[in-house]
């Protein structure tokens, strides 16, 4: 596909038609909101994260920028940035790849098989190789404290679409992870 904007409003049609809640920002096809549901059967289930997406000019061209906008604990995922540390966002991108390969596959394989060796969050990494089960326990801790889908705005539109990003927004990382999420090696 030669036209990047093009790409851009497909992918985001392709992530509404998987059932994902998206919130845009100014109506933005560059810069949106997509909540994601903790995989079944595992620490995170149930959990909800609102993700900060941000496409570049010349998507998918080059990777999206990711970042968790809502506390997570996971040795990948930089806690206070949202920052996520996934070498096929970060090095491996391909144009062939599109966001519901990123929100059906590759962050839900983040949360399942986390790379304790290469870790963005030391603390989460030393304690999923010492002690797994605190390791489970704290994430459901999180879970429970951070990630409630009617805390993050997954059940019940509390923003519209037009409304511009918040400076309640702009301090809970969203910048720092735009801008960090493009430079971050991953494992």
């Amino acid at each position: 596909m030669s036209n990047p904007g093009k790409r851009k409003e497909i992918d985001l049609m392709k992530l509404m038609m998987h059932d994902y809640k998206v919130d845009t920002i100014n109506d933005s096809v560059k810069k949106f909101y997509v909540y994601l549901t903790g995989p079944p059967d595992c620490p995170y289930a149930g959990g909800v994260w609102k993700v900060r997406v941000v496409l570049p000019d010349d998507y998918p061209y080059s990777s999206p920028s990711i970042g968790f906008v809502n506390k997570i604990y996971h040795p990948n995922i930089d806690e206070s940035s949202g920052t996520v540390c996934l070498d096929v966002i970060n090095q491996k991108w391909s144009p062939m790849f599109d966001l519901v390969n990123v929100f059906e596959i590759f962050l839900p394989q983040l949360l399942l098989n986390p790379n304790a060796a290469d870790p963005l969050n030391t603390e989460a990494a030393a304690l999923l190789l010492s002690d797994k089960h605190t390791y489970d326990a704290r994430i459901k801790e999180y879970c429970e404290q951070y990630a409630k889908a009617e805390d993050v705005g997954a059940l019940e539109d509390k923003k519209s679409s037009d409304e511009e990003v918040t400076e309640d927004d702009k301090s809970s990382g969203d910048e720092a992870t735009a801008s960090a999420s493009a430079s971050t090696s991953g494992p």
